[in-house]
């Protein structure tokens, strides 16, 4: 039987008492997380542009609601992420576009988004030793689309099968240029929502897709993946709940750069004010994966100039603007505060440093590809090698067997930031797990760290309370949460 015919099997049959409790309550957090993403973008003059093309949030067409909301989500770095991509950008948003004109529940709307969830990170952890990751693994955003759309729809099985095999038969090959340079990330989860939404069209009108689409010798996997790992798709259905490896993004920053900011955090509540001219040197010492990508983000970065893409991914800007302000939100990504000569000038006092032991806890970790690491086996060695040169696979060490399970779960991308004045005292702060992200203290305060989030974006503490409700509501209560949660910002 092919991967999809099982995979696909599986979710078709899903229902929302089959899913554990904890898990069905970090798909509620996962629920307004995005919502607040969603305002966030909403409230950033990039916002507009979106609107324009796609109209509002939530109208007639649930197709266009799906795009604008995966839109208004994803490119400010605000959105969630878990082992393996993006997800919400796709499996909240296309079940939240679609609500109101399926007549969904709210238990309705959980089942379709765990659904999706558990599709998109599987065929993305399949193909998460490759070159797309993050925010570029545009896949992601094709499988949840079909996946939440056909769940909420009630769709069977064999039309997830087509739709699927259609979608993956074509997908976005993303490039890093583009990506920075350009507005083109306001539109990498929009269009490849698009483009799976037209596959569920496609499906329904009888076409046929390739069912071994992921598995074949010439099929996705062999192409998005250096090291394919296949097993990924359908291992612990039931089991391994990759919804449970959520990390919630509690302030906007790159990939890699949230402990980092934590700890930029911390520091300005024990200094501020903090001075510019009093400080010599920020130090920021992190993980492989970190450095890497501020190297690819650095010859973007142009003052006020630099585009807002390059701007959401540039670590020294994020620990800058926290020390500074003591906060980071979705304006400090627009005029005025770009154009805070203050910011760029304590920015340029940041310089990254490679911490071997914090790629070592990195790779031990589930997510962000840890896991991956662990179901690859011997085969990982050459990804790793490729990645980050021979010690990256010596630093990976055994990685031993998969999780049979993720109720223990751990992302850590962990952080060290060390600010040295100019009279020679130096404050230092470390995480390990940033906060949000999954670990220990995620899974007991989840709910509390997205409320936090959500009514940071101006949205109303009603909203938030009923979110915690989505399992009882009716299709009137949902409808009318949706609306008041995605009520435009003043901008």
């Amino acid at each position: 039987m092919a991967l999809l015919d099982q995979l696909c099997g599986w979710a078709a049959g899903l229902t929302l008492d089959q899913v554990p409790p904890r898990v069905v309550e970090l798909a509620k957090s996962q629920v307004l997380s995005q919502l607040a993403a969603i305002r966030a973008g909403l409230s950033h003059p990039h916002g507009g542009p979106l609107l324009a093309m796609f109209g509002p949030p939530l109208q007639p067409d649930p197709a266009r609601s799906a795009a604008v909301l995966a839109g208004l989500g994803c490119w400010l770095h605000f959105d969630d992420t878990a082992y393996a991509g993006h997800l919400s950008n796709s499996t909240v948003t296309v079940p939240v576009g679609y609500a109101h004109a399926l007549g969904l529940d709210g238990p309705a709307l959980l089942t379709a988004i765990i659904a999706a969830n558990e599709c998109a990170a599987r065929v993305t952890a399949a193909a998460t030793l490759g070159p797309f990751r993050g925010q570029l693994a545009a896949h992601t955003n094709l499988v949840g689309a079909v996946a939440g759309r056909l769940r909420g729809e009630g769709a069977p099985a064999g039309r997830w099968v087509d739709a699927l095999g259609l979608a993956l038969a074509m997908p976005p090959w993303n490039l890093t240029h583009g990506f920075m340079a350009s507005d083109a990330r306001l539109l990498s989860a929009a269009l490849p929502v698009r483009l799976g939404l037209d596959a569920c069209d496609a499906a329904a009108a009888g076409l046929r897709g390739a069912a071994d689409i992921l598995e074949h010798p010439a099929g996705f996997l062999a192409r998005f993946a250096a090291v394919p790992v296949p097993a990924a798709v359908t291992t612990g259905l039931g089991q391994r709940w990759h919804t449970e490896t959520l990390s919630f993004k509690v302030h906007p920053a790159g990939p890699g750069a949230d402990a980092a900011v934590d700890c930029a955090l911390a520091l300005h509540h024990e200094l501020a004010p903090v001075r510019v001219e009093e400080v010599a040197e920020v130090v920021v010492a992190s993980s492989l994966y970190t450095v890497l990508l501020e190297r690819t983000v650095a010859p973007y970065l142009a003052g006020p100039a630099t585009p807002v893409s390059a701007l959401a991914s540039s670590t020294p800007y994020a620990v800058a603007t926290a020390l500074l302000t003591g906060r980071l939100g979705a304006a400090d990504f627009a005029p005025p505060a770009v154009c805070c000569a203050e910011r760029w000038a304590l920015a340029a006092r940041v310089r990254l440093v490679h911490d071997e032991a914090m790629t070592a806890a990195l790779l031990a970790a589930d997510a962000p590809f840890g896991e991956a690491i662990r179901q690859a086996g011997a085969g990982a060695a050459g990804w790793l090698r490729d990645f980050g040169g021979q010690r990256l696979v010596e630093l990976a060490g055994h990685p031993g067997p998969p999780a049979e399970s993720f109720e223990s779960a751990r992302k850590a991308t962990p952080a060290r930031v060390e600010i040295k004045l100019a009279d020679g005292r130096c404050y230092p702060r470390q995480l390990d797990i940033p906060v949000g992200a999954i670990g220990p203290d995620t899974r007991h305060a989840h709910a509390a760290l997205v409320r936090a989030k959500f009514l940071g974006t101006g949205g109303s503490a009603q909203v938030a309370d009923d979110a915690r409700r989505l399992d009882q509501l009716d299709p009137t209560e949902l409808r009318a949460l949706l609306t008041a949660a995605l009520a435009q910002p003043d901008r």
